[in-house]
């Protein structure tokens, strides 16, 4: 799943838990895929976060380095 289609979803299970309609087993589990959607997206900005200082790291002598890097994707995007 694409990041912005599980940030997303996680205001949909964020909006639906605020109205406080839910039952509890419903509750429970739109806490669980809320937490993995979160962890995920997480997970997402923090390999963006690294490129990104990887593109714009300097050597000493104030020199943009290239780098190559690898991004292990999950299988199922």
């Amino acid at each position: 799943m694409e990041f912005e289609k599980k940030l997303n979803r996680l205001q949909e299970i964020v909006t639906d838990m605020e109205k406080g309609d839910l039952s509890l087993e419903d509750s429970l589990k739109f806490f669980e895929e809320g937490v993995k959607l979160s962890r995920d997206c997480q997970s997402e900005l923090s390999a963006a976060e690294l490129k990104v200082k990887k593109l714009i790291g300097k050597d000493a002598e104030g020199n943009f380095q290239e780098e190559a890097f690898e991004v292990d994707e999950d299988s199922d995007d």
